[in-house]
């Protein structure tokens, strides 16, 4: 299991992947979940309907090293979902990987989610007093156990209508029958990613359209938020049972988490980064000798303030990409070597210089603060600071691991005093503003879940938001 304390960066929950009706499912599933690996390192997992019943592998760590030739050839079946994780409800053991998969008289179904309940307690304890065992700590099983508990009013779609009906907060979820029905359900606010596509005819249902290409499947349509997509051998029924509200999609994907060769609303990720940078570079220019991001989360803003400069784009640091998940813990003499190991400085190239280093985000900042120390040692002149997004201030209760507000230094700390903190020159992030209307999205105030930034949530999730908040949803 992760020690929290020791991640700086920020983890998304995780990505999930369908098709409907293949010969080769499995496979194919396998290489979607390769491609959206990069939304979850914990857990993989495959499920298949064959016959009625659902077959699953399932295992601790990457795609590769969960799956080999042998254990895809026996998950045979026309239909499958896989999932990949990082958990932000329930640890990470393999009880809790994902796909879940339940058998309730003489029928079976299996689940991959993304995104956070935030009323998964509440429903947990009715369900527990009514009679279910729960065999993990998922809020995805809560959501199952739901869904199987309401087939008795009339048949799958009632129970799916029943089911969203009671679950509050963000979640995109893959549904998979015995029958070898796929499902994608999103949220009303839709705040996590769900697309549809087509790969010769076969229906496939992924977290984002970089699956569909690795696979060279056509790219559809993203889901409306509160959608429910059937995918029969009658073709696609779209169910909608939530009266139309507002969108707020979380902004973090084309900040951080989504592959920059992915598209959300028409919106390439990589032309949106690149827009953030150069809006950055007009709100906060500086003079300096070349422009630098800290690989990789950093370089396509990197990139689009550069152009916007003028100001020479490097690589000042080289990253490792043999380093594996887990490493020798160092000693305390050593207590940099986790973060040295994976980006070393290009010495001729920084020494003597004025940098401008272009971060995506800072989170905890302990991190940041070690790299731009060794940056001053190597004899680096002047050391800027650009952030691609407003500073992180309220912890996010839909799905990504910065939970309380302790955890976000920005919350404790002014711009000047992260600024000393960290030990740089100068210190600016993006505004809210510039990061809305950079997307390049159609209204984008209103498009967005930005409550990390601003502190206004979509969703209540204890019951103890302002009114005033709440009116405002963002």
């Amino acid at each position: 299991m992760h020690n929290r304390n020791t991640i700086q960066r920020p983890r998304e929950a995780c990505g999930i992947f369908g098709i409907f009706d293949h010969p080769e499912a499995a496979k194919l599933t396998y290489f979607g979940l390769y491609a959206l690996q990069h939304r979850g390192q914990e857990s993989a997992g495959i499920t298949v309907a064959r016959d009625k019943r659902i077959t699953a592998h399932k295992g601790m760590g990457l795609v590769a090293d969960v799956f080999d030739i042998k254990d895809l050839e026996q998950l045979q079946g026309g239909s499958a979902i896989g999932h990949v994780r990082y958990s932000t409800t329930g640890s990470s053991v393999l009880s809790n990987a994902q796909p879940f998969v339940v058998h309730h008289r003489g029928k079976s179904y299996a689940v991959a989610h993304n995104g956070n309940l935030v009323n998964a307690h509440i429903l947990k304890e009715e369900l527990e007093a009514d009679g279910s065992i729960f065999q993990t700590t998922m809020d995805s099983e809560v959501a199952l156990h739901l869904f199987v508990k309401n087939l008795k009013y009339g048949g799958l779609e009632e129970a799916l209508k029943r089911t969203v009906q009671r679950l509050e907060g963000a979640y995109s979820f893959a549904v998979l029958t015995g029958k070898g029905e796929i499902i994608g359900i999103k949220d009303p606010n839709g705040f996590r990613p769900l697309c549809l596509g087509s790969l010769n005819g076969h229906y496939i249902l992924a977290s984002e359209s970089c699956a569909l290409d690795l696979l060279q499947a056509e790219y559809i349509r993203e889901l409306d938020p509160g959608e429910i997509v059937i995918i029969s051998k009658d073709g696609v029924r779209s169910v909608k049972p939530h009266p139309v509200t507002k969108r707020s999609f979380c902004i973090f994907e084309y900040i951080y988490f989504a592959r920059p060769d992915s598209t959300f609303f028409d919106k390439n990720v990589y032309l949106v980064r690149k827009e953030h940078g150069r809006r950055l570079a007009t709100e906060a220019p500086v003079d300096a000798d070349l422009v630098m991001p800290f690989p990789d989360s950093g370089n396509y803003a990197a990139l689009g303030y550069s152009e916007q400069s003028g100001i020479p784009f490097e690589i000042g640091m080289i990253r490792n990409h043999y380093v594996g998940r887990t490493f020798i813990q160092p000693t305390q003499s050593m207590r940099d070597f986790g973060v040295r190991i994976k980006l070393n400085p290009v010495k001729e190239l920084l020494a003597g210089k004025d940098i401008i280093i272009i971060e995506d985000s800072i989170i905890r900042g302990t991190t940041a603060r070690t790299r731009i120390k060794a940056l001053r040692e190597l004899g680096v002149k002047r050391v800027h600071m650009r952030i691609a997004c407003p500073p992180h201030r309220f912890p996010c209760h839909y799905g990504i691991d910065f939970s309380t507000k302790g955890e976000l230094i920005a919350s404790k700390k002014t711009v000047a005093e992260l600024r000393d903190f960290l030990g740089l020159d100068s210190l600016h992030y993006l505004s809210l503003e510039g990061l809305l209307e950079s997307t390049g999205t159609k209204d984008p105030k209103n498009n967005f879940c930005k409550a990390c930034f601003d502190g206004c949530y979509p969703v209540d999730f204890d019951g103890t938001l302002s009114k005033d908040c709440l009116e405002k949803i963002c």
